[in-house]
């Protein structure tokens, strides 16, 4: 399509387009010419309609250096050829062949095609795509104006994706529709960049999410990252860092470089992979980048990788020299059979060989040989022994990539790409019952529009393309295993497709062989996992994937690995010992089947006992004069109310109650009151009978047996007030303490009302100090058996008890408050009972001839007198 440069245009194809010199020749006629040398295809082919191919059958484009004194020369590929390249180009000729074979896919009309090499080149491949919008003549003379139609009626290529970027936008202006096989670039999912370009190819974007999902499978969660330094690399490296970041993967290092690059790039990105902890390295390379790396990491190997690759180069049978690579993982296009191809492949001969310089170099390279004395084209390395070729070679016996068709899968994009581009041509010169125009005018738009609505199965592959001109994305998982025979094969162990649910799209089929052909899953993390009862703290200045095993706080958990935070365990429970599992606080108190509340249990039956034997003694000897002279009455209410002393430290032992709660202390309260009100009744007895004894003393009728009963009832009966104004306005009650001890339950009983409680023990020491100092003053009544004295000790003892339990009460924690509180009981009630009675008891049993009433009396009279 020849037209007049425009503002409006890119700046590059301005500057081509000024080159075409438009000059009136006559007054109707225009002649119109292309400047510089077209670049003839590699194959070509003649047809009613023809279609472009471009392929980077070479690896490098001949650098020159401009002069500006003379034209530029034609750009031309060198190195070394990409014999798989050759054959991407070869099956679009098959795919053409067949079409043009068949009846009802263009019948009547001839398909032909023209072949590029674009030298894996972008410059060569713009050049290829103007002379496809342009056409090839030099020049071309009308009557009117230059030929508006392109030279083709669509585009197969290019392989790589920066190659294509530069096309699609050159070709895009024109309508000129585009279909890769083979760039995968996630940018050219962009219709508003590059609206004519489709590829049968899935987007990077695909392959980047599957690759995060299978790192993130196998628990990589520190890996190492190289890509090509071109659109391919840069785009497909970015998206799947942003997937892997989302999968909670971190990079130890991303690293880039091309293969123009100066070996020491190359150098410093092998020092970077040999020096790194990173065990897994994901590369997002070209064939010709990786091959550069692999060949660079071979001079001075790394410790053993995991290699995870892209499409690119993982499914590269080229590549399978490299045995540093075994057990390499990735995605690769699916596997695919094209019937005839090989054949096709293989019918070359030296004769039909010689017409092709492409061919020739092809020929020349996979025997070692020369057809002709002059050197090919493409052998500028002279690198062929110098022996002739003798026409009996046999190709199909020759091991390259050319002739392996075990593994197509780029080659069957190409011939889907092949096939849709007839398809969409089929339906702008065909009707619908297949009557074809082979002289109609076909615009490159038109093909476009129908493109985008292609539907077809071909070989039994679908072909459809949807609104960004991708195709559905289905991918083989490619593992690199090491055969018995030595040789690194490629095995399909799983598949991805992306049109099935979310979280189905990744299967698993086969056990995979890692690096050093291991069986178990390599490991590669920056930390490792943080087991249950820890959590990870980030390292600072690191990635996330880097952090220390914190220890969870006082009362949490983590029941998983590499938790991020520990949770805190309900009130009523508490960690294990491994902090992974919150079990119910044991609830502590003291219980009947614990050592410490069977010793008090059995203190307050022997005690109990105790006071039952003496009540037996007593009674028995009840007419005797050492139980006469002490106040029988009194005496048995003190028996029956130590025994209710010593048998309500029962009520502390057990799991509280409300009934126990407020029986403990009430009863407590009572009974020890009942207790020391006969203890000072016997006091103010022993005082008031040597005060009777005083000439003209009469007291002993202000305080005979009944006004003893009183004096005992009046002050037990405050106490039973106090008592019972405590259990009415705030009785205690059983509660679950939980803030002395964090890890257990304290069963106890709430006082309901503190005060209460302390008016209650106040009022025993009051009465308790009233009876000492009353005892203290009949200490030296004249009597051979004075029960003051007696007396005098047990209240010493009894204060000095209950002195010592404030304290001892106060900071005792938990079960051991009630331990205390019954010792004082108990110690308290021993102190009465041993001081009170054993010496009477002892007299009782064991000397009876002091058991009389000249020895109790003895000079009482004379005394007092």
């Amino acid at each position: 399509m020849w037209m007049v440069p425009c503002p409006a245009l890119t700046p590059l194809v301005a500057l081509w387009l000024l080159g075409l010199k438009t000059q009136v020749m006559e007054t109707n006629s225009i002649s119109c010419k292309s400047q510089g040398a077209s670049r003839l295809p590699e194959f070509y082919k003649d047809g009613d309609f023809v279609i472009g191919g471009v392929f980077s059958i070479h690896y490098y484009m001949h650098a020159v250096e401009h002069n500006y004194t003379s034209l530029p020369e034609s750009l031309k590929c060198t190195g070394s050829m990409d014999t798989r390249e050759l054959r991407f180009a070869r099956a679009m000729e098959f795919a053409v062949e067949q079409i043009n074979n068949r009846s009802d896919l263009l019948p009547d009309i001839v398909l032909g095609y023209q072949i590029h090499d674009s030298c894996a080149a972008v410059p060569v491949a713009l050049k290829v795509a103007f002379q496809f919008a342009n056409g090839q003549d030099a020049e071309i003379t009308t009557s009117t104006s230059c030929a508006n139609v392109a030279s083709v009626a669509a585009i197969v290529g290019e392989s790589g994706s920066t190659p294509s970027i530069g096309m699609s936008r050159v070709l895009s202006l024109f309508g000129i529709p585009q279909v890769s096989h083979s760039a995968t670039c996630a940018c050219l999912s962009d219709k508003r960049q590059y609206p004519a370009f489709f590829r049968t190819t899935p987007s990077d974007h695909f392959q980047s999410a599957a690759l995060a999902r299978l790192v993130r499978h196998f628990g990589w969660t520190w890996i190492g990252a190289v890509r090509s330094d071109s659109d391919y690399g840069n785009n497909g490296m970015a998206s799947f860092l942003r997937a892997a970041q989302s999968e909670g993967i971190c990079a130890e290092y991303s690293v880039a470089f091309y293969r123009t690059n100066p070996r020491s790039k190359v150098e410093r990105v092998a020092d970077v992979i040999r020096g790194s902890t990173s065990r897994v390295i994901v590369a997002f390379l070209a064939t010709g980048d990786m091959r550069i790396l692999l060949e660079e990491l071979a001079r001075r190997p790394p410790p053993p990788l995991q290699w995870i690759g892209s499409e690119s180069w993982v499914a590269d049978p080229e590549m399978l020299r490299f045995g540093l690579v075994a057990g390499a993982v990735g995605f690769g296009i699916e596997q695919s059979v094209i019937p005839g191809l090989r054949p096709f492949l293989l019918d070359l001969s030296p004769a039909r060989v010689a017409l092709s310089p492409l061919l020739s170099e092809f020929w020349e390279g996979a025997f070692d040989c020369k057809l002709t004395q002059v050197q090919s084209k493409g052998d500028t390395s002279g690198k062929h022994s110098g022996k002739m070729c003798t026409g009996t070679e046999d190709l199909s016996a020759v091991n390259i990539p050319y002739t392996d068709t075990s593994q197509l899968r780029v080659t069957n994009m190409v011939y889907k790409a092949t096939y849709a581009i007839a398809h969409a041509l089929h339906r702008v010169v065909c009707d619908s019952v297949s009557n074809c125009d082979k002289n109609v005018i076909v615009e490159p738009h038109q093909v476009l529009q129908h493109l985008k609505k292609v539907n077809f199965t071909v070989n039994g592959y679908p072909v459809t393309f949807d609104a960004n001109g991708d195709p559905v994305a289905r991918y083989e998982l490619i593992n690199w295993q090491v055969s018995e025979d030595g040789t690194i094969k490629f095995v399909t162990v799983g598949r991805y497709d992306a049109s099935k649910p979310k979280g189905h799209e990744f299967s698993l089929n086969r056990n995979i062989t890692w690096m050093n052909r291991q069986t178990q899953v390599p490991l590669s993390v920056c930390s490792d996992s943080c087991p249950s009862g820890t959590r990870k703290a980030p390292q600072k200045g690191r990635p996330v994937c880097c952090y220390d095993c914190v220890p969870c706080g006082e009362g949490e958990i983590s029941n998983e690995t590499d938790s991020l935070r520990c949770i805190s365990c309900p009130d009523d429970f508490w960690p294990n010992s491994k902090k992974n599992e919150c079990l119910p606080k044991p609830v502590e108190f003291l219980s009947w089947d614990e050592f410490l509340g069977i010793i008090l249990a059995a203190f307050s039956i022997v005690g109990a006992f105790t006071v039952i034997v003496v009540a037996v003694v007593f009674y028995r000897h009840r007419s005797s004069p050492i139980v006469r002279a002490n106040n029988s009455e009194l005496s048995f209410l003190l028996l029956f109310s130590l025994t209710l002393c010593f048998l309500c430290s029962l009520t502390f032992i057990g799991r509280p109650s409300e009934w126990s709660c407020m029986l403990r202390h009430t009863a407590f309260g009572i009974t020890f009151v009942l207790c020391i009100s006969c203890v000072l009744g016997k006091t103010l007895v022993v005082l008031m009978a040597f005060r009777a004894t005083l000439p003209g003393s009469n007291v002993m009728k202000w305080f005979g047996p009944p006004q003893q009963r009183l004096t005992v009832v009046c002050f037990t009966f405050v106490q039973a007030l106090i008592c019972t104004l405590w259990l009415v306005l705030s009785p205690p009650f059983p509660i679950k303490n939980m803030s002395h001890y964090k890890e257990r339950i304290i069963l106890e009983c709430n006082l309901g009302s503190a005060g209460a409680f302390w008016a209650v023990l106040g009022y025993i020491g009051l009465l308790a100090v009233l009876c000492f100092v009353l005892a203290f003053l009949a200490r030296k009544l004249p009597d051979n058996f004075n029960e003051a004295k007696f007396i005098t000790f047990s209240m010493l003892i009894f204060c000095a008890v209950w002195i010592t339990f404030i304290p001892a009460y106060v900071s005792s924690p938990g079960k051991f408050t009630v331990a205390v509180e019954i010792f004082a009981i108990l110690a308290s009630s021993f102190g009465l009972i041993i001081c009170i009675f054993i010496p009477k008891c002892f007299i009782i049993v064991f000397r009876p001839d002091k058991n009389t009433k000249k020895h109790v009396i003895g000079k009482v009279p004379s005394k007092a007198l």
